[in-house]
């Protein structure tokens, strides 16, 4: 019996079927016999029978996803999806049944040598695996541009690589936490490497200089986690039951949530769903302006519109294969009766199953009354430190703050600035300061909390966002890369951002100036997201809310301010580092918005709060969102313990990788007590009550009392 009935799935697009699939059914099975993937023993093991492979139809797949493509694109591709699915299989029987991880790693790193940057591939294969990576890589590069050669190896590298992580949580009986799977997932589910394959099948690559813009990110993001969200579905009964395999969503859901199967097969199509209206809300809203600010020519345009509509035809194409290849849990999925014009039927019955979901985004009423809260247990394993010079950075922060004009506005005043006592929060994260390195850090807290509170206050009420981008525009001009001449500051937050940079970023490397500028620009640009949201009345989508929250959050940013220790840029980018990195980011991010959600919600008509997020997602009650916020919180400081027990010691780490864990540690506990003992949550509140305040040295008028927040850790340690 199947474990769960198959939840009712969101599909906005009719599936179609390419008018060249015999063709590609018969390419692509004798490609496989060349091959040896077809009755050929591997290690003793047959991976696939014919009749293995019929019944899975991937041609089928490569039809339905692929719709538009010519003959010879759809071979192509079809060839990539058996090799693809060849290697998931023959990975599991080598290497997961057995849990020989070792051999596992460098069976992976000989896959490099397949797949070269540039020139030709001068190693023997000497399995299958290998073999069709090589016929395909001589197929499919040398026709496609620099930049779509170098997103593709990458996208190809992380589904190859990280079939370790899944290997190594076998081995550990280890069940990741929600946010941990789903950016793993979109790395080992090899759903960004599909849509590298979309671009190359429809003739239309994303124009360079905007294929790394946020809402590019987000497209190929939603498309990732919903491709994968609904394998999770269909695969569930083949994958946890039969293989063993931990990597599976429901079952991340069903252990994280502690609830029965159905619950957590529902909560992923939730999910799902959700990432699908992102999907379509980024497209709809972000990509047009982003044409315009980058000046994308109309070829361009139409070559990214193409992409766009590619990766919905994979969505609903890739639904219609789950629900005829008997590599899935599908009984009963499909109608008897069915065809593609039961897609279109299903359509419309999805749309009006999922407006509830949708509607719950839209319509929340600001200022709800949520009443006392009980925070949740917040764990912290590791001893708070604070600099001996946190009396003088209290009073040096106030003096900086009057010369830059803070005081001088209606948005803050001095008893304000020592309330939220920024100082308290540099002398925990950053204990080995010196008194001017804790000048610094202070001073760069109270820049960030000031813009943030600032943004909303002058520009929210009124719903002015050109006036905000235009604002963060010229905020670059005082971050130059190369030391050039900046212009006269027009405000206090332009002062502050000319006097922090010039004796921050002076002592830089030009490379190092250049990531410290994009840990601002991150913030800065996070802020008009805020806006935007806020105008809208919209709850963000949950994935969207925890990635976006590290920018808003300023975490790049203070993160460099404590750390000192010098790592390659190659270890950065390894998952252990990434890990630890990212499960830090989020513990502080959660732990603040659990201690901010009453001032948020009840008093300032904030909409950007993880319990919040959770209430309107899962449809439950505050003290059930409270819960799982306080489980996640748990959860990412487990992850980040296990990626400092044992994925460090798998990097060989040395001295300096251990000083970074620790100076995430110091991040960690500073920002908790930090949280615990300044007076920015006491309760009641009542500087929001005190009505409309008036600024008349602000550009754009008043600032109106229900909207504006007390300075507090909004933009570096609150949003």
């Amino acid at each position: 019996m199947q474990p769960f009935v198959l939840p009712e799935f969101y599909l906005p697009h009719p599936a179609r079927l390419s008018p060249h699939l015999a063709g590609a059914r018969a390419h692509s099975k004798a490609w496989a016999y060349t091959m040896d993937m077809i009755d050929v023993p591997q290690h003793g093991t047959v991976i696939w029978d014919e009749r293995d492979f019929d019944s899975h139809d991937y041609a089928l797949l490569c039809a339905y996803t692929h719709p538009d493509a010519g003959a010879a694109e759809l071979d192509l591709v079809t060839d990539w999806y058996v090799w693809v699915f060849y290697f998931d299989d023959h990975f599991l029987e080598l290497f997961k049944r057995t849990g020989d991880i070792e051999h596992a790693r460098g069976y992976l790193d000989r896959l490099g040598h397949f797949m070269p940057a540039a020139g030709a591939i001068t190693e023997t294969p000497q399995n299958p695996v290998e073999r069709g990576l090589t016929d395909l890589w001589n197929r499919t590069v040398p026709q496609r541009s620099a930049g779509w050669r170098r997103r593709f190896r990458e996208s190809t590298r992380n589904l190859l690589d990280e079939s370790l992580w899944e290997l190594a949580n076998i081995n550990e009986g280890r069940v990741a936490n929600p946010i941990e799977y789903i950016e793993m997932r979109r790395k080992v589910g090899g759903a960004p490497w599909s849509a590298n394959l979309i671009e190359h099948s429809v003739h239309a690559e994303v124009p360079d200089e905007i294929a790394a813009k946020r809402p590019m990110q987000v497209l190929r993001d939603c498309f990732a986690d919903a491709v994968h969200l609904r394998n999770d579905l269909f695969s569930y009964q083949r994958e946890v039951e039969d293989e063993g395999e931990l990597s599976n969503g429901v079952l991340v859901f069903e252990k994280f949530l502690g609830c029965r199967t159905q619950e957590a097969a529902d909560a992923v199509n939730d999910l799902l769903t959700s990432r699908l209206h992102q999907f379509e809300h980024t497209a709809l809203t972000e990509v047009p302006a982003l044409f315009d600010e980058h000046g994308v020519r109309l070829s361009g345009r139409a070559e990214t519109f193409a992409y766009v509509k590619g990766l919905q035809d994979w969505q609903s194409g890739g639904h219609e294969w789950h629900l005829r290849s008997s590599r899935y849990m599908n009984e009963g999925a499909l109608s008897p009766r069915g065809g593609l014009g039961m897609s279109a039927i299903r359509m419309f019955s999805s749309i009006a199953s999922t407006a509830p979901q949708r509607a719950r985004a839209f319509t929340h009423r600001p200022f709800e009354r949520v009443g006392p809260v009980t925070l949740p247990e917040i764990p912290m394993p590791y001893p708070l430190r604070l600099s001996p010079h946190l009396a003088g950075a209290r009073e040096n922060v106030v003096g900086w703050a009057r010369r830059m004009g803070f005081l001088s506005e209606s948005l803050w005043d001095e008893r304000r600035l020592r309330a939220i006592d920024l100082p308290l929060c540099g002398a925990g994260i950053h204990p080995d300061a010196s008194p001017e390195q804790l000048d610094l850090t202070s001073a760069w807290l109270t820049w960030g909390t000031y813009g943030d509170d600032y943004y909303p206050a002058v520009f929210g009420a009124r719903r002015d966002l050109p006036g905000a981008k235009l604002m963060t525009s010229r905020l670059k001009l005082f971050t130059p890369t190369d030391c050039e001449p900046v212009p006269p500051p027009l405000n206090p937050l332009e002062a502050g951002l000319a006097d922090l940079w010039q004796r921050t970023a002076g002592p830089m490397t030009p490379a190092a100036r250049r990531t410290f500028r994009a840990s601002i620009e991150d913030m800065t640009e996070s802020w008009l997201w805020e806006l935007v949201n806020q105008a809208q009345n919209r709850i963000p989508d949950p994935i969207d809310y925890v990635e976006m929250r590290r920018r808003t959050f300023g975490a790049d940013l203070t993160m460099s301010l404590s750390d000192h220790v010098v790592i390659p840029p190659e270890l950065h980018r390894t998952r252990v580092l990434q890990a630890m990195k990212h499960s830090a980011t989020d513990y502080a991010c959660l732990v603040n918005d659990v201690f901010s959600y009453r001032k948020e919600i009840e008093y300032e008509g904030e909409l950007h709060n993880a319990v919040l997020v959770v209430r309107s997602f899962l449809d439950v009650g505050q003290d059930r969102a409270f819960t799982i916020v306080g489980d996640l919180i748990a959860a990412r400081m487990a992850e980040f313990q296990h990626a400092v027990d044992v994925g460090l010691p798998s990097l060989q780490a040395d001295a300096a990788l251990a000083e970074y864990a620790e100076s995430l540690q110091h991040w960690m506990s500073g920002i908790l007590h930090w949280h615990r003992n300044c007076q920015r949550y006491a309760e009641p509140p009542t500087h929001f009550r005190e009505g409309n305040l008036h600024g008349s040295r602000f550009p754009h008028g008043s600032l109106h009392g229900p909207r504006f927040r007390e300075g507090g850790l909004h933009g570096i340690l609150h949003r």
